[in-house]
């Protein structure tokens, strides 16, 4: 077998495969076996007919198709390996040549990965952040935990203050008339928390229990019902309860209630030692992607459109096993939003087309540094796919083997070997 690769344009060329005569005869003898069971000759029982009177019936002409079926996924896949190329689309195959006690001949016009012509990627800049932890992030912190672990008790005497929790009757007119939507019995309101319209909980701050009000707002011009959108709007509040936080005092028993910890203190040194944790990881994720976005600008490529609309379609799976987490399907996604299918994909165009062209840039530096992936590599990471999904590594070797997808693991722990020589290479201002 015999393979050559000649580009014409672009990232467009042809494939040029030659076959032996002998694998030619080997593939139309095993075409006649398949066929042979399917036809039906006089006299003989089926499977049974001798070649001889199969080909004068039918012809050997009729055995072709078959054979050319068994030869070409053989052909097509040592034609890639002999020739390096990656194609991106399903190839047009022109079968040239086929005849019984001949060569083979064909031609595929495949479309493979574009060309990456690298500009800089060593020493970009990352404008820097820092990780120090201040006194006030460590008192919203405790302050958050505070707000999660405190009792809520009744307020007997007094008005609604921001931070209580209010609840209320509301029913909210347009131009004096009712609105869809705009009705609510004994509704929990958290003051303060912005879960309404502007102006609404602030009307609401003040009241007594049992008091009833109008409270006066207008509607966002961005508001998702277009008939309310920069719209005035009167809604007439009752009172019925109220209720407020009390707050834990934040000293010791709080931070042995909370934490592992006897004093406040080591959980403020913990709190601190978190926070500061997040922060470098933060930093790191920002690092990536100021390094991967420079490189990806200063390099030169053409972005092929079928590469953009298989990741688009991947996009669009992963969109859906999200929502599925969530108990909804994208048509009933699609229903909630008033939006489509098409109107999804070209939202996430952009950011499909980014990530191809991100990721030819980034194989192509794993390639001029010398990073593709070794077999240790993709050892250590199946140990790690192995732990996390509690199986074993020859159980998650041959599942990716099954699903062709051991290749792809290569590429994408080259990806992220290139991302962080990037980083790596890269300072900061």
């Amino acid at each position: 077998m015999k393979a050559s690769w000649e580009k014409l344009e672009s990232n467009v060329g042809v494939l040029t495969i030659e076959v032996e005569a002998e694998q030619v005869n080997e593939a139309i003898n095993k075409a006649f076996k398949k066929v042979a069971n399917r036809v039906n000759v006089p006299g003989f029982r089926k499977g049974k007919v001798p070649r001889q009177i199969f080909e004068a019936k039918f012809g050997v002409e009729s055995l072709y198709q078959d054979a050319i079926d068994i030869i070409l996924p053989e052909a097509y896949t040592y034609a890639l390996q002999e020739t390096g190329i990656e194609p991106i689309d399903r190839p047009e195959v022109d079968i040239e040549k086929f005849a019984k006690n001949e060569p083979m001949k064909l031609t595929a016009k495949v479309q493979v990965k574009p060309e990456v012509q690298l500009g800089e990627y060593k020493g970009l800049e990352v404008e820097a952040k820092s990780d120090d932890v201040t006194d006030e992030e460590i008192d919203a912190e405790l302050n958050r935990l505070q707000q999660r672990h405190a009792e809520i008790v009744p307020v007997e005497e007094g008005v609604a203050q921001n931070g209580d929790i209010a609840v209320i009757d509301f029913e909210g007119f347009a131009d004096g008339v009712p609105f869809e939507g705009g009705k609510g019995e004994k509704h929990s309101l958290e003051l303060g928390s912005g879960s309404f319209i502007p102006g609404f909980e602030e009307g609401v701050v003040g009241m007594a229990k049992g008091e009833e009000k109008e409270v006066q707002v207008t509607f966002p011009e961005d508001y998702h019902a277009e008939n309310l959108k920069g719209q005035a709007a009167t809604f007439k509040v009752k009172l019925q309860d109220l209720k407020r936080k009390n707050l834990p005092e934040l000293d010791d028993e709080f931070a042995k209630d909370v934490s592992e910890f006897e004093t406040l203190e080591e959980f403020k040194k913990d709190l601190s030692d978190k926070i500061k944790a997040r922060k470098e990881r933060e930093f790191r994720i920002h690092q990536e992607q100021s390094v991967v976005d420079q490189a990806s600008d200063n390099a030169t490529v053409d972005v092929p459109a079928v590469m953009v609309e298989t990741e688009l379609n991947n996009m669009v799976k992963e969109f859906e096993s999200r929502l599925r987490t969530q108990g909804m399907t994208l048509e009933l996604y699609f229903q909630f939003t008033n939006t489509s299918e098409d109107a999804l994909r070209e939202q996430m165009l952009p950011d499909a087309q980014k990530r191809v062209r991100n990721n030819l840039v980034l194989e192509a530096i794993a390639k001029a540094e010398g990073l593709e992936a070794s077999d240790e590599d993709l050892e250590k990471e199946l140990e790690r796919m192995a732990e996390q999904f509690q199986r074993s590594v020859e159980e998650i070797r041959g599942i990716l083997s099954a699903n062709g997808r051991i290749d792809d693991i290569r590429e994408e722990l080259s990806i992220k070997r290139a991302v962080d020589f990037l980083v790596d290479n890269s300072k900061t201002k």
